[in-house]
């Protein structure tokens, strides 16, 4: 019973950081784009290394590099379901351990850039990005993106060089049955 308690107390806790970490991931990013908005929008782009890296204002109305422009709806929808599987993978499947910290802090990190970026779309009917760099002509993109590329390639260097399968098998069980039993 007290290890009942005691686990139910960590995934209080674990549950209480994630989403105060996320709501001010949240807050940053949308004054972010606020500051984009008043300080960006309608006028020139601000350079700030010429050549190579400059804030540019955008209004995106689809998804990365301008993919599903125009479809507000399907975008909404499938950020919603990627919230809910997120919220399920934090909660119930990503245990509460020193070695997952990682992987609990990705997760809150996509959750974040998904909601900012979900905001914008429901309040504006579009995303506002405003980083361009132009030396590579990379698509312009926001906080929000840089959190969930970051959460990315972090979920991928760890896949590849710090998780093992059995950690993988903790998270997403198998059903598989050893060779031993």
């Amino acid at each position: 019973m007290e290890r009942n308690n005691t686990r139910q107390h960590h995934l209080f806790k674990k549950t209480v950081i994630g989403a105060v970490i996320s709501a001010l991931l949240i807050v940053f990013d949308q004054l972010t784009k606020y500051w984009a908005i008043t300080g960006l929008k309608d006028k020139p782009a601000f350079v700030i290394w010429d050549g190579v890296f400059e804030l540019r204002y955008l209004e995106n109305r689809g998804a990365s590099f301008g993919i599903l422009q125009n479809q507000k709806w399907s975008l909404v929808i499938f950020t919603m379901l990627v919230l809910v599987v997120l919220i399920y993978f934090f909660v119930k499947k990503i245990p509460d351990e020193r070695r997952f910290f990682f992987l609990n802090a990705i997760t809150v990190l996509i959750f974040s850039g998904a909601v900012g970026n979900l905001i914008d779309r429901l309040a504006r009917n579009y995303v506002v990005d405003f980083f361009y760099f132009c030396l590579i002509d990379f698509p312009i993109f926001n906080v929000a993106d840089i959190y969930v590329v970051t959460a990315a390639i972090l979920l991928i260097i760890l896949g590849l060089f710090y998780y093992k399968d059995e950690d993988w098998e903790m998270i997403m069980p198998s059903g598989k049955k050893s060779a031993k039993q």
